[in-house]
């Protein structure tokens, strides 16, 4: 005969009916305390806790287990890694000015989509556009899910089924298993590789230009640097090439940095600003990181470009 005890295990309806688990239907619904006891029952045939040994044992696991399942998933808790910008830690804390002003407008009803002006219903677009042009001089702006959407929205929008000429230094993973090959794969558009890992010239890129060419591209590596024998073809040169060909210039610029840290003595980020008046016509970046706000992708350009990016 077995003595494993994990073999006669007491039923659900058994554990509910103990005058100390009935007394946690008090505050919380009998669907919730019967998911306890199920969690409960597992975790003991599973052998991660011990049998208890009596009833009390019992519902002293299964109102631990309630309370467990009570707790908010997402909390709050210490970064103690030594990296600032933790993306598993929630990224840049938002400033008491954004958490205040979240408080006074998601608290209660607001004209999100409504243009208090003319009196009829508005874009929930113009908030962030309006901020975001006056930021970084660019004619149009769109707020997506993550750099990673806007690349391939962007992407898809203007170069889908066309050329996209990107140099082999600049096919990165930018974080969170996305590697910039696979998003353009996912976008239609055709990837053009040019140059080699460690050096890429302008000519590199007009050399690839063809009636198929839909868009160059550039990544900025804001995760990682080369040192050494290496060269690149910065967005203020890769645009007259552009221009010339008629095809647009997307600059991935990453990180969303906005303003100069240099007085503070971090150098050598490019700022937003940076890749509209050194001639891009499309720059996606990230809206959290070193911009500071939530998680977001953010797309800026011209006009057209943007609108056709809204429009998909």
């Amino acid at each position: 005969m077995s003595t494993n005890a994990r073999r006669h295990l007491p039923a659900v309806g058994v554990l509910l009916e103990h005058p100390e688990v009935r007394a946690l239907l008090a505050r919380a619904p009998r669907s919730v305390v019967t998911n306890a006891v199920r969690a409960v029952i597992a975790q003991v045939r599973d052998g991660s806790v011990v049998t208890p040994a009596s009833d009390e044992h019992w519902s002293q696991h299964i109102a631990h287990e309630l309370e467990r399942a009570d707790l908010p998933s997402l909390r709050r808790v210490l970064n103690g890694t030594g990296v600032v910008l933790h993306t598993n830690l929630g990224r840049a804390p938002l400033p008491q000015a954004a958490l205040d002003a979240m408080v006074l407008t998601a608290g209660g009803a607001s004209n999100l989509e409504y243009d208090l002006a003319a009196g009829s219903r508005g874009s929930r677009d113009v908030h962030a556009v309006a901020l975001l042009r006056e930021l970084t001089g660019a004619a149009d702006a769109l707020v997506v899910n993550n750099c990673a959407a806007a690349l391939v929205l962007a992407l898809s929008s203007i170069s889908k089924d066309r050329g996209a000429v990107i140099s082999r230094g600049e096919l990165i993973e930018i974080g969170g298993s996305f590697r910039v090959p696979e998003i353009m794969a996912a976008s239609g558009a055709h990837l053009v590789e040019v140059g080699t890992t460690n050096r890429t010239h302008v000519d590199d890129y007009r050399r690839a230009l063809s009636p198929e060419t839909g868009m160059l591209v550039k990544v900025h590596r804001s995760n990682f640097e080369q040192q050494g024998y290496v060269a690149e073809a910065p967005v203020r040169d890769l645009s007259p090439v552009a221009r010339a060909a008629g095809v647009p210039l997307l600059y991935d610029f990453g990180s969303g940095l906005m303003l100069d840290l240099s007085p503070f003595g971090l150098t050598g980020e490019p700022l937003a600003r940076d890749g509209i008046t050194d001639g891009a016509d499309l720059v996606v970046m990230s809206g959290d990181k070193l911009l500071g706000g939530p998680q977001a992708g953010i797309i800026l350009g011209t006009a057209e470009l943007v609108g056709r990016c809204r429009r998909n």
